[in-house]
C-alpha cells in the first residue's frame, strides 16, 4: 500500500458546536513583573479556545471521560470529577492542559528551575548574543544568615553591617560586566567572555509544561523551604494559571498544596498514642511539626 502524500489526504474542518471564547481574552500575554528586572508572562495556553462559559478544566474532563468511560458516570459534575482525579492521583487528564511562559530571572533561579525536567525549554544563548547588563540584588533586609534547621536555606536577617558588606560584594561581582564588554570589543568570543559573569546576571527562556507537571513544580517551589526568589516566581505563575483552570487549581489547593501526607509510622503513632517509632531526628522533627499543625499533642 502506497503512503499518500499530505496534499492527497482529505481533512474535515468542523466548526464549534456552540459559541466560544479565548481564555486569554485576546491578549498576546499576561505578564507579572518581579524584582527590578525579572518577569514571568503567560504567552499561550492549550486549549486556548473553549466553549463559552467554560475554562481549560473542560479539557481535563473531556480526557478523563474518554479514558474512564462509564466508570466516571457516577460523578455528575466537572468539579466533582476533577476533585476525584486529583484525590486519587489520576494525573494523565491534567496533562491535556499546557501553558507556555516567557520568563526573565537570575541565573541562580534558572538553575534551580531547570531541575524540573518535564518541560520544553529554550533559553537565551550567551554564545549567540551579548548577555544583558541586568543583575539581581536583594534589599538589605533580605540578606539572611544560614538556617540552623535547613542546610540549604536561610534563616533570620543578618545585622545591617553584614548586609551592607554583602551588597558591596555583589557590586564587585557586577563590575566584571565592564571587563566582559571590553573583552568582547577586543575580539574574545561571546561563549568564552561570558564565563566569568556572576550567577546574579539575568537570563530568560520560554518554558512550556503541562498542568500535571506544573502542579509538581508549584508543590515544591511554593513550599516555605524553597528559596525566596524562586518562590516569588512560583506564586506569580500560580496567579497566572488559576483563572485559566480554576477547578483544577482549587483541587490542587485542597489535596496537595494545603494538605498533609502522613506516613505509616505517623498514622500508627496517632492510633496507638505511642511515640513515633523512628530514631531519625528529621522524621521526629517533621512529625512534631505535623502534630502542631493538626493541633494534637505528639505522643511520648
Amino acid at each position: 500500500m502506497t503512503t499518500p502524500a499530505p496534499e492527497d489526504i482529505a481533512i474535515r474542518r468542523l466548526p464549534f458546536e456552540s459559541p466560544t471564547r479565548d481564555l486569554m481574552a485576546g491578549a498576546s500575554r499576561h505578564e507579572v513583573r518581579l524584582h527590578e528586572h525579572g518577569m514571568i508572562a503567560l504567552v499561550d495556553v492549550m486549549p486556548r479556545v473553549v466553549p463559552e462559559g467554560q475554562t481549560a478544566d473542560a479539557a481535563i474532563v473531556q480526557a478523563a471521560r474518554v479514558s474512564y468511560g462509564a466508570g466516571t458516570k457516577h460523578v455528575q459534575e466537572d468539579r466533582g470529577l476533577i476533585r476525584f482525579l486529583m484525590r486519587h492521583r489520576h494525573t494523565s487528564p491534567f496533562e491535556m492542559v499546557e501553558f507556555k511562559f516567557h520568563v526573565a530571572m537570575p541565573i541562580f533561579v534558572a538553575r534551580q528551575w531547570i531541575r524540573h525536567r518535564t518541560a520544553n525549554v529554550n533559553e537565551y544563548s550567551g554564545r549567540y548574543s551579548v548577555m544583558p547588563d541586568r543583575f539581581y540584588r536583594p534589599r538589605p533586609d533580605q540578606v539572611c544568615a544560614q538556617s540552623k534547621a535547613n542546610r540549604q536555606g536561610r534563616g533570620e536577617p543578618v545585622d545591617i553591617g553584614t548586609a551592607e558588606q554583602f551588597l558591596v560584594y555583589l557590586e564587585q561581582a557586577e563590575a566584571v560586566y565592564g571587563e566582559y564588554e571590553r573583552l568582547l570589543d577586543q575580539g574574545v568570543s561571546r561563549e568564552l567572555a561570558r564565563i566569568a559573569l556572576p550567577l546574579s546576571v539575568y537570563t530568560e527562556w520560554y518554558w512550556k509544561c503541562d498542568l500535571h507537571n506544573i502542579f509538581h513544580f508549584l508543590g515544591l517551589r511554593l513550599h516555605p523551604d524553597a528559596q525566596a526568589e524562586i518562590r516569588l516566581y512560583a506564586a506569580a505563575m500560580y496567579a497566572l494559571i488559576q483563572p485559566i483552570a480554576p477547578l483544577a487549581c482549587e483541587a490542587f489547593d485542597d489535596y496537595h498544596l494545603h494538605a498533609m501526607h502522613l506516613s505509616r509510622l505517623e498514622i500508627e503513632a496517632l492510633r496507638s498514642g505511642r511515640p513515633l517509632q523512628s530514631t531519625n531526628e528529621r522524621e521526629q522533627a517533621e512529625w512534631h511539626a505535623k502534630a502542631e499543625t493538626l493541633g494534637v499533642e505528639p505522643p511520648g
